[in-house]
């Protein structure tokens, strides 16, 4: 696999972060994404004045990723309001594990590492098919 070009990544998040809608929480996040055939794709979160159905960036990207031709992600990068990578929240990584190629990358503070980096002994679609088999 080729080196993955996080510096160029990160900016990506961050472009997508300035159009985060953010007013209840006042935490804007983007995300971006490197897909298996070379596309970039971003997101931001989107906030809701009933909360808990607010969207994190991890989502608005995933529904890029699908609305661009689908596929899997390769790398992923996302940061807060003063641009410095934080690492997604629970659902996102289980989200990001769905979407992941088996080479996937994550940068996160504390480097680069993959999805059992994040999400360790992850439930996934494979889980599924083993008992409906």
């Amino acid at each position: 696999m080729a080196q993955t070009d996080f510096a160029a990544l990160t900016q990506a998040a961050r472009e997508a972060m300035q159009r985060a809608y953010a007013p209840y929480s006042g935490y804007p996040v983007g995300a971006a994404a490197l897909t298996e055939d070379g596309r970039v794709i971003t997101g931001c979160n989107v906030e809701n004045a009933s909360y808990g159905v607010g969207l994190c960036a991890e989502c608005t990207l995933v529904g890029q990723l699908q609305l661009t031709g689908g596929g899997k992600l390769t790398a992923f990068t996302c940061v807060n309001a003063d641009g410095e990578t934080i690492t997604p929240c629970g659902r996102c990584r289980q989200l990001l594990n769905e979407f992941a190629a088996e080479e996937f990358r994550i940068l996160t503070p504390r480097g680069i590492t993959g999805i059992d980096g994040i999400l360790p002994e992850a439930f996934g679609p494979s889980d599924l098919q083993e008992v409906s088999a």
